[in-house]
């Protein structure tokens, strides 16, 4: 009850950071004069699932999605792995962007299709990253963590830095999960802010 999915349409970065902000403020506008509160929190009720602001992406160069090969398992190339691994091995450190509020962190629980620890998969809902698998056109990473609540600005800014980091670096997505795995998403915002302020990689990712 009260809750509603919306799909935007793709868009280069900032251009979809601008639609997704644009959009939440004019339901807000359009709401108003009917007596509506829109609020877009990110859990309004335990007995319901949460709001999720699921941001899908790619990458691409020359008229190619540099996500895709049709040699590979699943049609992940070696690029989408690197930028899964990317983004895996911040995820930890940089929650409290994706989840900026102390409601936030109510949407992350179990069994409600909202992602509680920094894991990847194929087409699985319940993964923090997770590969939408397709033709050369529509291969891309679904984000899971941000909620409703989060600024789509940094949102997007956060996703892309990390998985960028992880092209750049080559780096193994086998290895990071197993790594990511010892690492637990911090449950509250307190323990979210505490990672954040003393993570040199977020401050490698997006300055001081």
């Amino acid at each position: 009850p009260g809750n509603l999915e919306v799909a935007l349409r793709h868009a280069e970065a900032l251009h979809a950071a601008d639609r997704a902000a644009l959009f939440k403020q004019a339901v807000r506008e359009m709401g108003r004069p009917h007596g509506l509160l829109h609020t877009f929190m990110a859990k309004w009720s335990t007995a319901y699932g949460g709001c999720g602001q699921h941001l899908h992406q790619s990458v691409w160069r020359d008229g190619r999605n540099l996500f895709h090969d049709a040699q590979a398992p699943h049609g992940v190339s070696t690029t989408l792995r690197q930028y899964i691994a990317g983004q895996l091995q911040a995820l930890p450190d940089l929650l409290a962007v994706y989840a900026p509020f102390i409601n936030s962190y109510k949407r992350l629980v179990p069994g409600m299709l909202a992602p509680v620890h920094p894991t990847w998969g194929v087409d699985d809902r319940h993964a923090a990253l997770r590969v939408v698998p397709g033709s050369a056109k529509s291969t891309r990473l679904e984000t899971r963590i941000p909620g409703a609540d989060a600024n789509p600005y940094l949102v997007i800014a956060t996703s892309v830095a990390a998985g960028l980091q992880g092209i750049r670096q080559g780096l193994d997505l086998d290895k990071v999960a197993s790594e990511a795995a010892q690492r637990p998403l911090s449950r509250s915002l307190e323990q979210a802010v505490e990672r954040l302020d003393h993570s040199s990689l977020a401050r490698e990712l997006l300055g001081e």
